[in-house]
């Protein structure tokens, strides 16, 4: 079963190419895609930025389930039928604390290995690999961490905000703390797809990654 993952470097909403793609990959289009967020003030007036690039190609069905405030038995109970699944930016750490090493983590990635899409946006992007790392600029201890993360994509590291963080250092000591195969840096308005743990495309601002100590921006 092939297993398809976004991921963007800012907050919604989906680049248009990544939108369109997202949608083709849904097996079932009759069946909600569930959305994952912490839970805060005003989030239904926010809600708009995740589903409004999907609804141009006719998905309007969504499960909203605030983390945190929605059962996890029912959180849990909307994946198992998703035909996708978002998860959404803001506070890395909380996002880690909530969906990482929990019962919801069981349900994404096995609708994940179903072949349903995966999308995270910025932190939902930093947790989607087995090792989430955050920058200095992600915390109040302003001081590079790493911690578990998804493990839905292996052997992957990523910087998210990349350029506009001027994030660069913080990759490079991801890197050299951490050993993995492949490492992106990943603009706001910029957009990855993952095909079975493969880069298979990306859109918009800018996509970094460092090889042989050298900075590239990846086309």
């Amino acid at each position: 079963m092939d297993t398809h993952l976004f991921l963007f470097g800012g907050g919604p909403p989906f680049t248009n190419k990544m939108a369109k793609l997202f949608v083709e990959k849904l097996k079932d289009k009759s069946v909600p895609i569930s959305i994952l967020f912490v839970d805060r003030e005003g989030w239904e007036d926010y809600m708009p930025k995740y589903t409004s690039a999907l609804e141009e190609y006719n998905m309007n069905d969504f499960h909203l389930l605030p983390l945190s405030t929605t059962p996890i038995e029912q959180v849990m109970n909307c994946l198992r039928i998703s035909s996708g699944i978002i998860i959404g930016g803001g506070d890395t750490n909380a996002y880690a604390d909530y969906l990482v090493e929990t019962p919801i983590a069981i349900s994404i990635k096995d609708r994940f290995q179903e072949g349903a899409p995966v999308a995270g946006f910025s932190a939902g992007a930093l947790i989607s690999p087995n090792i989430c790392v955050i920058s200095p600029k992600d915390n109040p201890q302003n001081e590079f961490q790493y911690r578990k993360g998804l493990g839905l994509i292996e052997d992957h590291l990523f910087a998210v905000h990349f350029s506009e963080w001027n994030d660069e250092d913080h990759l490079r000591n991801a890197v050299n703390k951490i050993k993995a195969a492949s490492n992106y840096g990943i603009d706001e308005k910029a957009g990855t797809y993952f095909l079975n743990g493969d880069l298979d495309s990306i859109e918009g601002n800018g996509v970094y990654s460092i090889k042989n100590d050298v900075l590239v921006k990846l086309s």
